[in-house]
């Protein structure tokens, strides 16, 4: 038996979804930005743990099942803010950055990944004490933090996808996270003290990058004997196809003493 509509005036499906999904004003037009939106600023008066779901989709003007359709939990859409702040920094442009040091680079760039997370500030006050305590989730945002960061070095020219691209990324999440910590706490109009973090910070991993490459290229010769022994093949048998390419097989050869 069908259901008979509460009342007579029962909207039609779609000016219901169209009554949804409008902008209400002061309120972006991306739901997935509504969505984070309301979450950060629930969270900027609230415990963490104690907003719920049907709280956000409230805040954000729509329903749960809408909500549900972007957003599997509330780590997704904190993990949004890093999706919405490399939106921010990739949009700006990067000539500016072209033929200054790395060390400048990264300084510009971390500068510029704070200033679009300033929105967020009161929420992210809250909600990162409660994250460190949860290893789990510190995993999960780190590899969003991974993937954001892999695309804000290759915005500024520095490269990621070499044998050393990884821990270049890797590293510029820890030195975000480090400078962030007094970022939080920092509430001067300059950053001075949340600059002054950045600056040590740079220069740490500086000496210490100059330090693995040091021992990349020392260890270039091993690496290539490894992969050499791990091929399968007898090194008598790599020495025979090689020889025409070192002139082996010419007669009148004979190897240096």
């Amino acid at each position: 038996m069908a259901r008979k509509p509460v009342s007579g005036k029962a909207e039609s499906a779609e000016a219901a979804a169209a009554r949804m999904t409008a902008p209400e004003a002061g309120r972006p037009a991306d739901p997935r930005r509504r969505a984070v939106d309301a979450l950060m600023s629930l969270a900027a008066t609230r415990p963490w743990d104690e907003i719920e779901l049907p709280d956000i989709a409230a805040e954000a003007g729509l329903t749960l099942a809408q909500l549900r359709g972007l957003f599997p939990s509330k780590l997704a859409m904190l993990g949004g803010v890093t999706r919405i702040v490399d939106d921010a920094v990739l949009a700006g442009s990067a000539d500016d950055l072209a033929g200054e040091p790395v060390k400048e680079r990264l300084f510009d760039l971390v500068m510029r990944r704070l200033d679009a997370m300033a929105p967020y500030k009161a929420g992210l006050r809250r909600i990162v004490p409660v994250i460190r305590r949860d290893p789990l989730a510190l995993a999960a945002l780190n590899r969003g933090a991974v993937n954001s960061w892999r695309y804000t070095l290759a915005s500024a020219g520095i490269p990621t996808e070499d044998s050393l691209g990884g821990l270049r990324v890797q590293g510029a999440v820890l030195l975000m996270a480090r400078v962030s910590e007094v970022w939080l706490d920092d509430d001067e109009p300059e950053l001075s003290k949340t600059m002054a973090r950045l600056d040590r910070e740079l220069k740490t991993a500086g000496r210490i990058m100059a330090r693995v490459e040091d021992v990349h290229r020392l260890t270039a010769p091993f690496r290539g004997l490894a992969r050499a022994l791990c091929s399968g093949r007898p090194l008598k048998a790599r020495r025979r196809e090689r020889a025409p390419e070192r002139g082996e097989d010419n007669e009148d050869y004979a190897p240096a003493i």
